[in-house]
């Protein structure tokens, strides 16, 4: 099976980040994460930041940077991990694919449960050198 590519969209707004519960319409729902979502033929990494922020939240964001690389647990995507400013707008999140948004810092998305075990690599090891 080949492997697709996908990003991770981290949202910065001052000292927080945007978690998501992932909704109904999508693989492994109820599990808390960064937004992200898979890179469409053509695209750019940074367009699909844009695009996937757009449909699943409803928000216009800057990337930054690209600040890591990951795989998912069943190596079905290679995750390309971009940092974004979300500085205004609200939040209006896809009802099939977001189930719930919440501003949290670092500290408090290590406490969300469940979350994915790369996700939880990313806040502890890789956020505070970002």
């Amino acid at each position: 099976m080949e492997q697709r590519e996908a990003i991770v969209a981290v949202l910065r707004r001052g000292d927080r980040v945007l978690a998501v519960r992932r909704g109904p319409a999508v693989a492994r729902p109820g599990y808390w994460q960064p937004l992200s979502g898979k890179v469409e033929p053509g695209e750019t990494q940074e367009q699909a930041v844009v695009r996937e922020v757009r449909e699943e939240v409803g928000l216009t964001v800057v990337p930054l940077g690209k600040v890591w690389e990951s795989e998912t647990d069943d190596h079905r995507f290679r995750l390309h991990w971009w940092t974004a400013r979300a500085d205004t707008g609200e939040v209006v999140p896809d009802p099939g694919e977001v189930a719930e948004t919440r501003w949290v810092t670092p500290e408090e998305f290590l406490a969300l449960d469940p979350v994915f075990d790369g996700d939880r690599e990313f806040f502890e090891r890789i956020l505070p050198e970002a």
